[in-house]
């Protein structure tokens, strides 16, 4: 029967190798910080605007003002007759609310104005996936789909769960979530390369 001699150094070596992946294992487990409510919440509130968003702007009887505008950089809209308008943070609802506010200041006495949105803006993917970029967001999107439309997993990839960054209520939080979880536009997705 064959016995292996192990030697201090050996032993030293196994000893070594066995803290440093245990040490690794920890530390990214560590950094990995569970979200709060409000993290998940924002998927069940009105969905609230920001810069990349193309909106449909109606105001009825008034040709020269219904058009399509995106919100800029800054988070305003910009519009025929009353200037500038904040955009960022606000719900479709608020924005008409706004919309008709300027309106009735010296240009229309009662203005019937709709706003929804044209297109959303992107959300982003990066990490294990077959192209990182830039994409556009559809109504519904789940994890699952973003990753699809990136390229699906590489052969790499953490495939049960990945990390989402969001803005909620003007602050950036980033949660894991399985892949079956629904994003909103803005979300940035990451895919974690799995450890074994």
């Amino acid at each position: 029967m064959f016995q292996a001699k192990i030697t201090k150094t050996g032993r030293a070596l196994v000893v070594g190798l066995t803290l440093a992946v245990s040490s690794t294992l920890i530390v990214g487990c560590s950094t990995y910080k569970p979200v709060g409510g409000a993290f998940h919440e924002a998927l069940n509130r009105p969905y609230t605007l920001d810069s990349g968003d193309r909106l449909r702007v109606t105001v009825f009887e008034q040709t020269n003002l219904t058009n399509t505008y995106a919100i800029d950089k800054g988070g305003y809209l910009a519009m025929p007759l009353i200037g500038s308008i904040t955009a960022r943070g606000r719900t479709t609802k608020q924005l008409e609310a706004a919309i008709a506010t300027g309106l009735r200041k010296g240009y229309l006495r009662n203005p019937d104005v709709s706003v929804e949105v044209d297109r959303y803006r992107p959300f982003f993917i990066m990490g294990e996936v077959g192209t990182s970029g830039q994409y556009t967001y559809v109504p519904g999107m789940t994890v699952q789909n973003a990753i699809a439309i990136a390229g699906g997993f590489s052969p790499r990839a953490e495939q049960k769960s990945t990390d989402i960054t969001r803005q909620v209520n003007g602050q950036v939080m980033t949660g894991r979530v399985a892949i079956s979880d629904p994003i909103l536009p803005g979300d940035t997705i990451y895919v974690r390369e799995r450890l074994f």
